[in-house]
């Protein structure tokens, strides 16, 4: 079934009922977000115990390319549900890259317009990704960061604000429902129940929230650890240092046992390491996740140690990670 045939015939408008909704596109390319694998880390660590595990899920294999697929379907489906979203409508939101292509993909699968705020110094790979699901970009001051994308999408909804469905990411409660509900059972269920330490970064904090609220409702004396860049200028793409930047809604700085820091080398370290050890080529977050879970597996004698490995490395391939040392 073309989805965005269906919609466009039907008026997105009409689709009132969740189990409609879900019926309507579970033949399509939407259904196919989720479910991804975990993959063992372990044997890039040397000083763990060899009662201890490491996996990363391996959320590239989303359809969009990320992470960010979960919750950009999650916060769509409810604004289609609850009628907020109607075909009248444009999605709206900031994002750096991931958030704003799976937002793109799901937009385009719909036949829903979108509309991204977004860096005017994103790589090209991203901006091209964007452009060609047919997103209008908004190019914000690349000296004003995300926040200064943040602002401007603010301003555009303020000023129309019937024209637009604003995603908010950074403040939609259905970004972390969207692990929840899903991410966390997976990796509980991949794990047979047995993961004992949750660690990933946070940038919208989605993720970590929605996972390690739900893991501590069926794991007991799970540990869960947030990441973040160690200083306010770095360069984990996706990562807030949330001392200085602004805080998402949905961040709980009460939820996390511990929270750890990570540098801009050595995630930028580990992303060429699992390229060239592992042929795993991904984004910068994820090889700063990797360093953290490593971290967190070393002073452990045994457990099973999960973290997210946020998105495929492609996107990236001209941004400055790649062209060190004459690369």
């Amino acid at each position: 079934m073309n989805q965005g045939k269906f919609i466009m015939t039907e008026t997105v408008s009409q689709v009132t009922n969740e189990t409609l909704l879900e019926q309507i596109l579970s033949e399509g390319i939407i259904s196919n977000i989720g479910n991804t694998p975990l993959i063992s880390l372990s044997h890039l660590f040397d000083d763990i115990s060899p009662e201890v595990s490491i996996y990363g899920k391996a959320e590239w294999f989303n359809p969009g390319g990320s992470v960010k697929d979960r919750p950009a379907w999650n916060m769509i489906r409810q604004g289609l549900v609850d009628g907020t979203l109607t075909r009248d409508k444009t999605i709206i939101d900031a994002s750096s890259g991931n958030t704003g292509i799976a937002l793109a993909m799901v937009g385009a699968a719909l036949g829903i317009p979108v509309t991204i705020s977004i860096p005017e110094n994103a790589t090209k790979e991203r901006l091209r990704l964007l452009r060609a699901y047919g997103t209008h970009l908004e190019l914000t001051d690349p000296e004003k960061g995300m926040d200064g994308a943040i602002t401007h999408v603010r301003e555009l909804v303020k000023e129309q604000p019937d024209q637009y469905f604003y995603t908010d990411q950074y403040n939609n409660e259905n970004n972390w429902k969207a692990h929840y509900m899903h991410t966390s059972e997976e990796i509980f269920s991949q794990t047979n129940g047995k993961i004992t330490h949750f660690v990933t970064g946070v940038g919208t904090s989605g993720t970590f929230t929605g996972v390690t609220r739900k893991l501590r409702e069926k794991v007991a004396n799970i540990e869960c650890i947030s990441i973040q860049p160690d200083s306010p200028m770095h360069g984990i793409e996706g990562m807030k240092h949330m001392e200085t930047a602004i805080r998402p809604g949905i961040y709980d700085d009460q939820l996390a046992d511990r929270n750890i820091t990570v540098s801009t080398d050595e995630a930028y370290t580990m992303v060429k390491r699992l390229a060239r050890e592992m042929g795993m080529l991904v984004g910068k977050s994820s090889g700063a996740n990797v360093v953290g879970a490593g971290k967190i597996a070393s002073e452990l004698d045994e457990g099973v140690v999960v973290t997210i490995l946020c998105d495929r490395g492609e996107r990236y391939l001209t941004d400055e990670l790649w062209q060190q040392n004459g690369e």
